[in-house]
């Protein structure tokens, strides 16, 4: 039997503006779309179920293209540290949340960023120690390619003033050789490695609150890394199965696989795209570079407010290439993380010399700070480039004076990728930043920071910026035949809005809600809707 959606604007995305009256759906797909009274006509005998939109707006279900699903629900269930607006709200939150919890149990945080601090230096180790001085302390920068950690902790992980940086990552110390507790991109792992294990049950009541959540923002589907972090392959992909498959909590879920556990993903039979419906594999996931909060993500000059870096390769150039040949040993394309130019100068390079064969795309992931040359030679490969918009909030202005004017140009340059014919998906980068896909879209289309706009010229179009999150994200997955649009035939995966996004001022696009989200015909959220 069949359901059928009317009452409102049906945004097919097909392209700019088209819209339908109904559409029809049967057995988790559109089959059918056009007039309501043609369609009443044709197919009253098989419609069991109306859905009024009561002038609602229906789109294409909205996908993150770039999450940590599981980091989300840690943030949600755990301390949240990304709305402190200073360093002692910072740190009597720590507190706080310290006295709440077990003897021995260790204080993890999420989410601490200086830049929202006047006084915008990072946290350090003496404060923690006075701060919390019975336990351990981990607390996770924002960006999440720092952290900061007592001394408990520190030492429990064997780090003093003799250890050594180990490659691509930095044990931070002051000028005088005292650690600083600070501790970046692969030098985190000396902490990770020693920290109890999640368990099965923290790990299910995570990506449970994640997906729920995801749901409530009008989410129904994500690209997201998460396998190489929390007690093994096996365990982690275990958990994914349970929520999702054998505990129904609908999301469709496309994995990365980090060239951590790519061996033990090889071993156990799969393939890229292997799955079904609900949970797919997709790239190899490799790191070339760090964050510009903490100044590791690796630019090409020095970084004009720090003139003594130029940033952090987790990999040299050899690294790189040898890995992306390892993904394609197997016949898999590769997501990199690169932010700065220098980290996509690199990429570059190594899917040059490892050509894409088949029906696949290399995805870069962030692609924040350019240059003309590197979009040249970007746009002749089979590639997709994950963008993430809210960064814009987090990150303007204090980013222009981290890197300078003059390497602004091809900066978070979103129309000029577009217009060069590169294709773009649109995620956030969660627990980075909310997923709230709204707040990106905004962000996209307005450029606005505190009142002040930032490079107008490289705004997108509210059809330009949706399109991220729904064609876009289908067509780095590779789905572009069932996904990303209302179509005949595409997956009934729609998000219902609360207003029509393509005619609402474009100032007050970060207020619109999703009032429902469905998924393969099944509505997952509801909510009052006027």
């Amino acid at each position: 039997m069949a359901t059928l959606w009317f009452g409102g604007p049906i945004y097919t995305l097909a392209e700019e503006g088209k819209k339908v009256e109904s559409v029809l759906t049967e057995n988790g797909r559109i089959i059918s779309m056009g007039k309501l009274a043609e369609l009443e006509g044709t197919a009253n005998a098989k419609i069991d179920k109306r859905i009024d939109l009561r002038g609602c707006t229906m789109i294409p279900g909205l996908v993150d293209s770039h999450i940590h699903l599981i980091g989300h629900g840690e943030r949600l269930i755990r301390l949240d540290l990304s709305s402190c607006k200073s360093r002692e709200e910072t740190l009597h939150a720590v507190k706080e949340y310290s006295m709440g919890l077990k003897p021995g149990e260790w204080v993890i945080g999420e989410g601490w960023n200086e830049n929202l601090w006047k006084t915008g230096e990072p946290l350090n180790k003496d404060e923690l120690d006075q701060c919390v001085p019975d336990r351990p302390v981990l607390l996770k920068r924002t960006c999440r390619h720092a952290c900061v950690a007592n001394s408990i902790a520190l030492k429990a992980a064997g780090v003093d003033e003799e250890t050594l940086s180990p490659p691509g990552g930095l044990i931070e110390k002051y000028p005088s050789g005292r650690l600083t507790g600070i501790l970046k991109d692969s030098a985190q792992e000396l902490v990770y490695s020693i920290m109890p294990e999640a368990t099965e049950s923290y790990l299910i009541r995570s990506i449970k609150a994640s997906i729920k959540d995801l749901h409530s923002l009008g989410i129904t589907g994500v690209h997201t890394e998460d396998l190489n972090y929390y007690g093994g392959f096996e365990k982690t992909y275990g958990v994914f199965k349970r929520a999702i498959e054998e505990d129904g909590l609908k999301l469709r879920a496309h994995l990365l696989v980090h060239h951590g556990v790519l061996d033990d993903f090889i071993s156990n039979d799969h393939t890229y795209l292997a799955g079904n419906e609900w949970i797919e594999f997709g790239a190899m996931k490799i790191f070339s570079d760090g964050a510009l909060g903490g100044r590791t993500a690796l630019l090409s000059e020095p970084y004009s407010d720090a003139p003594e870096t130029s940033g952090v390769a987790i990999f040299s150039k050899e690294e790189l290439s040898e890995l992306v040949g390892k993904a394609r040993e197997y016949q898999m394309p590769v997501a990199i993380h690169a932010i700065g130019d220098l980290a996509f100068e690199y990429c570059l390079d190594a899917l040059e010399a490892n050509p894409l064969k088949g029906d696949r795309r290399d995805r870069l992931i962030h692609a924040q700070i350019l240059r003309e040359d590197l979009i040249e030679r970007a746009k002749k490969l089979p590639l997709v480039l994950d963008l993430q918009p809210v960064f814009m909030l987090s990150d303007y202005p204090w980013v222009i004076d981290r890197v300078g004017e003059d390497r602004m140009r091809y900066s978070y340059a979103w129309k000029t990728l577009l217009d060069s014919g590169i294709p773009c998906s649109g995620g956030s980068d969660a627990p980075i930043e909310y997923p709230n896909p709204f707040l990106g879209i905004a962000a996209a289309v307005n450029r606005t920071v505190n009142g002040k706009v930032y490079g107008p010229g490289e705004a997108l179009s509210v059809y330009e910026a949706v399109s991220l999150f729904t064609k876009g994200s289908a067509y780095a997955a590779l789905h572009e035949n069932d996904r990303g649009m209302i179509k005949e035939g595409m997956l009934a995966d729609f998000t219902i809005l609360d207003r029509d996004i393509f005619a609402t001022p474009t100032e007050s696009i970060h207020e619109t809600k999703a009032v429902m989200t469905v998924i393969g015909e099944e509505i997952v959220y509801n909510r009052d809707r006027p």
